[in-house]
């Protein structure tokens, strides 16, 4: 029987005894210590002596942080199937991605009628797993946007909706024994986990072969099935039998297990702390040494994806998919895989590339480029995921997402120096430096990515009293075009150093940034609703205002178009970086009378819950084009023109940021972002409606800008990059780009190659 080249994985399995709840979490506790992968729990809802098993593993969940959890294995005929699915999805999500799903078809028939559960025979609990098994990965499939019509005859759904996403691919796995379960595992299951007691001698074998066939008759590649096994024994001593022996005996009597019969994952049965501690001390990293020996020895090909036939089919010729490194395989995201919907989009655009490749650190950055460059299809290299602009996602391309690489820490709290992976989102890093009383001003929603916005600008809810979020950057880490990993500051390549705060995207792969943050306590959150009917004098008065408040105030006001039989509404987002109530009561209460308000709410929070709302998996929202521009002041004509494209019902939404205060503290070229004298920024966004008629309404809307800011325009003329960079910046940054880019790899974020104004712009490769 063949080697199916899995890496190994050890799980323990304890017992859910009701009498030992601080000794099940105390076990769980040091398996996960001692570098178990799974911790498992049987599934028995008719016995009392036992806790229910979700209510436990949830507990588990909360009070571990790595092990993974599942039921060893669920009793699927007390269990709706459809319930199932949400609370395996809702547990993932809750965990962090640490939960598999065992199933079983059931067993005990008198225990399980005796609590309400129907009778089954063998034939018949067999095809209710099955049907089980579709309604579960249809509620997951939430890709499929469709209500969800599964099942048969034990279990079925008519018209359910999917969901909630996992955040992981959950694995299904099956305990089966008897030739029919053994077919439906090879048919739809992910993992086949039998117990080695309830095996014969031999029955592995044949078992296994049940297995294969199925699979290869479903059209499925035999290697995608996992197969795990419990196993229970005693170490002591001498030997005495199969699994009651020394350690070296249970290597022995387990490698033919992974060698010769398939096995890649065994589940320790009993609750022994000091077993757990022998088997992953003296049993566990000898059995991988030996198979990782043998494997070597015999040329087995070992990890990497194991992907079906319909998956295959799914991509595109364009990119030869054999060639890609082991170092990035693993993480690659193909569209046939289940986790291509949580990959493809950002949070505005729709996108469908050909391949998502995920690195982990730098050097596996450097492999995606070299790469991404040796195929003949777009790239876009994406950080959280936002992607406004619509450049960190394609068609039939390549992505590099670099969400892995998101690791915050605070280097030094007093002198508020913190480090931050490019992959991270806003809402992670607040997180992090709330502990320490430190904030970094960093746009308006939790889910906008680190990469993107601080190598851009970063106009946020502190600017006018912090600045941008550049102007916090002391140190950049970047892969370059060629795959150099690089790091600049003031000190090593200020010129480019100088670049990546406001053009990094054209210049590399930004991995990580330092900054220094600035200390922050509590600040005051106002939320103001509106009637905007009269848009032009709400504007003109709230832009006015603004600039009158103290620098400690800032805020961002937004208009959505006119429903039917409403008024039009404007919300205005207000926070102080003060959190005395009387002052923030001062500046507030000017707002309140700038127009007729139909709401408000205002509190005293942190700069973390502020960022808190934060998309997990961004959906493509349906955005088609956006306009971006920068105001020195709110004229009235300019209010008028900004009225009137609202009322047109061409824009779904117009939003001004206040910049300004601190933002203009900064010498104008200090950075490669050189507007340090406007006021408020400018965005007009289109979903899905006439770029044309929002183009008309903008040209009206422009004679008013005095520069633009990059990450909120879709446009890529030479005349964008003209208004985003003045004549002597955009030199300097072709000197830099020639230099470290000279092929013009990162070019789709904007090209800065010169070429005449009326040349299109070419078809690119990257921004975040």
């Amino acid at each position: 029987m063949p080697d199916y080249g899995h890496d190994l994985r050890f799980g323990a399995f304890i017992t859910p005894n009701t009498e030992g709840a601080d000794r099940i979490l105390a076990l769980t506790r040091h398996a996960e210590q001692l570098g178990f992968d799974y911790a498992t729990f049987q599934d028995h809802p008719y016995q009392p002596a036992f806790f229910d098993t979700w209510t436990l593993m949830t507990w588990l969940a909360a009070r571990t942080e790595r092990i993974a959890i599942a039921p060893n294995v669920l009793n699927l005929p007390l269990r709706q199937p459809a319930v199932v699915a949400r609370s395996a999805a809702s547990l993932d999500i809750l965990s962090g991605g640490r939960f598999e799903l065992g199933l079983g078809a059931g067993g005990f028939w008198d225990a399980i009628a005796a609590v309400g559960g129907e009778r089954l025979t063998p034939g018949q609990a067999v095809d209710a797993l099955s049907q089980g098994i579709d309604v579960i990965r249809g509620i997951w499939d939430v890709d499929d946007r469709h209500p969800l019509r599964a099942g048969g005859e034990y279990h079925h759904v008519d018209g359910a909706k999917r969901g909630p996403r996992a955040p992981h691919d959950i694995g299904i796995w099956v305990g089966a024994l008897k030739p029919r379960m053994l077919r439906l595992v090879g048919e739809k299951a992910d993992g086949w986990l039998p117990s080695l007691g309830y095996l014969q001698p031999g029955e592995t074998r044949t078992s296994n072969l049940r297995i294969d066939d199925a699979a290869t008759d479903a059209g499925r590649d035999p290697r995608e099935i996992r197969r795990l096994l419990n196993v229970g024994g005693r170490f002591q001593s001498s030997s005495a039998g199969a699994f009651q022996g020394p350690p070296s005996d249970w290597v022995e009597q387990l490698l033919p297990l992974v060698l010769e019969n398939g096995f890649s994952t065994f589940i320790l049965a009993g609750d022994d702390p000091d077993a757990m501690s022998q088997f992953m001390a003296e049993v566990a990293p000898e059995l991988r040494e030996r198979v990782a020996a043998e494997r070597d020895s015999t040329g087995t090909a070992t990890g990497g994806r194991i992907r079906s036939a319909s998956a295959l089919a799914k991509r595109t010729t364009a990119i030869d998919y054999d060639a890609l490194p082991a170092s990035l395989a693993a993480e690659a995201v193909e569209p046939g895989d289940s986790a291509y919907g949580r990959v493809r989009h950002t949070y505005s655009y729709a996108g469908a590339p050909g391949l998502v490749l995920r690195p982990g650190n730098a050097d596996e950055v450097a492999d995606a480029l070299a790469f991404a460059r040796s195929q003949p299809v777009p790239l876009a290299i994406r950080s959280g995921g936002h992607g406004i602009s619509g450049r960190a996602t394609n068609d039939g391309g390549i992505v590099i997402d670099l969400r892995r690489m998101n690791r915050v820490s605070v280097l030094d709290a007093d002198s508020g120096l913190v480090r931050i992976e490019a992959g991270a989102r806003w809402s992670e890093v607040a997180a992090v430096l709330q502990a320490d009383g430190l904030a970094i001003s960093s746009g308006d929603t939790g889910s906008v990515g680190v990469g993107g916005l601080a190598t851009t600008g970063g106009i946020g809810f502190l600017g006018r009293q912090f600045g941008l979020t550049i102007d916090h950057v002391v140190a950049a880490e970047l892969v370059l075009a060629d795959g150099t990993a690089v790091r600049v500051d003031a000190q090593h390549d200020p010129e480019l150093f100088w670049a990546v705060r406001g053009a990094g995207a054209n210049m590399g792969v930004v991995t990580a940034l330092d900054l220094e943050a600035s200390r922050v306590g509590n600040v005051v959150k106002a939320q103001l609703v509106y009637d905007a009917t009269d848009a032009p004098a709400l504007l003109e008065s709230w832009a006015r205002l603004v600039e009158q408040s103290p620098r400690e105030l800032t805020s961002f006001l937004t208009f959505f178009p006119r429903q039917a039989g409403q008024p039009q509404l404007a919300l205005a987002m207000t926070v102080i970086a003060n959190d005395d109530v009387p002052t923030a009561e001062r500046l507030l209460t000017p707002f309140l009378e700038l127009a007729p308000l139909l709401q408000q709410e205002a509190s005293v929070t942190t700069y973390s819950a502020v960022m808190a709302a934060a998309e997990g998996v961004h959906e493509g929202m349906g955005m088609s084009d956006s306009r971006s521009g920068l105001i020195d002041h709110v004229t009235p004509e300019l209010a008028a023109s900004i009225g009137a494209l609202m009322t047109s019902g061409d824009a779904q939404w117009l939003q001004l940021r206040a910049v300004g205060g601190a933002v203009n503290d900064v010498p104008a070229d200090a950075t490669a972002y050189a507007h340090r004298h406007q006021n408020f920024s400018v965005i007009a966004g289109a979903l899905g409606g006439s770029v044309a008629a929002l183009d008309d309404r903008w040209a009206l809307i422009e004679p008013s800008l005095d520069g633009m800011y990059l990450s909120f325009e879709t446009r890529r003329t030479e005349h964008v990059l003209e208004q985003a960079f003045p004549p002597e910046t955009l030199a300097r940054l072709r000197r830099v780009k020639a230099r470290v880019d000279p092929a013009g790899v990162f070019d789709q974020n904007f090209d800065l190659a010169p070429r005449p104004a009326s040349a299109p712009a070419s078809p690119g490769t990257a921004e975040r």
